[in-house]
This record gives structure tokens, C-alpha cells and sequence, in this order.
């Protein structure tokens, strides 16, 4: 068994019934997640809709679900949590695509929407801001990245994938796959924050 703070423990004590786990849980996995969802997320999306209303609603939906979740091998819960942010993204992506009608998304509580519900992220607004910002840098960078290199680091670093995983996922052999990977980290580092 791995240690109370691992993702392995944190599971293994929401499974016994510590309700207390899921903060830590998933606070682990927010920033990669955060990434995750900016760089899958198409231009148009992003302007209609916040990257941490995506994450709410993964992590919702992670919540709702975690009693299916089998921990098979380190990195599938942030697998599993990947599998999920696609769905919400495309699940947005096909509501933003359709007539909203007044009323149908939910707004959480803030200046514009007083009587909304509160997010689930108590975080404060200067700690928010500051990791905005660095999500921001961080996507810049990935953006300038040719679209292959920025697949295999999002699916190596964010999603957590074996040499193996990505090469099949990629349609790839396994070495093709590393030195693309050894290629699009050695760019990425190269490119200077804007």
C-alpha cells in the first residue's frame, strides 16, 4: 500500500469511507488537468467557457464516478481523469455548437451571479490569479510547439502515458515515439517565456 498522501492512499482512504481524501485528491491532479483542458479546449471554446469551469465540472463528474474507478497501475487515475476532461470538452464544445437557451448553463456564485451555487475551490483570488498566469505561460509555450510535439507532451507529461500507451495511441513505434518525445522537450525547454 502506498503512503496516505499517495494516489493509491488517497483512494484507499475515500474507499474506507475519509471523505477528507478527495481535497488533496484532487488538488494533486488540478494543475496537469488545468493544462490538459487548455490545450484541448479549440479557441472558440475558450472564450465562451473558463478553464476552471471545465475543471469543475471533471472534477464533479470524478467525484460523482470515483466508486468505479479501479486503481489498476500508477498513472491510471490520471488517466481515468483525462478519459473524463475529453468528455466534458466534447460535451461542450457540442452545447456551445447548439442555440443556448436563457437558463441553462449554471453559473457559479460571484459579483454578476450573486444567488449561483458555490464552487467546490475555496482558493483565494490572488493564489487563482497568479496560477492562471502560469497556466497561461505555460499554454503560450505549448502552443508554439509544431502540433505533434505539443500531442506527445501532453500525453507523456499531462496524461501520464507509457512509451507504449502513446505508441499505440499515436499509431507509432515505441522508439519513434521517445526520440519525438526527447525532440519536443528539448524545443519546449528552449522556447522563452512571453
Amino acid at each position: 500500500m502506498g503512503s496516505p498522501t499517495s494516489t493509491f492512499g488517497l483512494l484507499d482512504r475515500i474507499h474506507k469511507g475519509d471523505r477528507e481524501a478527495f481535497t488533496p485528491l484532487f488538488e494533486k491532479y488540478h494543475r496537469r488537468l488545468a493544462v490538459l483542458i487548455q490545450c484541448r479546449m479549440s479557441p472558440e471554446l475558450r472564450a465562451a467557457v473558463e478553464v476552471d469551469d471545465v475543471l469543475q465540472e471533471v472534477f464533479l463528474r470524478a467525484f460523482r464516478d470515483l466508486p468505479a474507478f479501479e486503481y489498476r497501475k500508477p498513472g491510471s487515475f490520471m488517466q481515468w481523469l483525462a478519459s473524463i476532461t475529453g468528455h466534458v470538452i466534447i460535451d461542450l464544445a457540442r452545447y456551445q455548437g447548439r442555440e443556448q437557451r436563457a437558463g441553462e448553463t449554471v453559473r457559479f456564485r460571484s459579483e454578476s451571479n450573486p444567488l449561483g451555487p458555490d464552487p467546490a475551490d475555496s482558493r483565494t483570488p490572488t493564489r487563482i490569479l497568479r496560477q492562471r498566469e502560469e497556466l497561461r505561460v505555460l499554454a503560450d509555450k505549448l502552443a508554439e510547439l509544431p502540433p505533434d510535439y505539443r500531442e506527445v507532451i501532453l500525453l507523456a507529461k499531462v496524461e501520464g502515458l507509457s512509451t507504449s500507451e502513446m505508441s499505440e495511441r499515436l499509431g507509432r513505434s515505441r522508439e519513434a515515439v521517445a526520440v519525438l518525445l526527447h525532440r519536443a522537450v528539448k524545443r519546449f525547454r528552449e522556447i522563452h517565456p512571453t
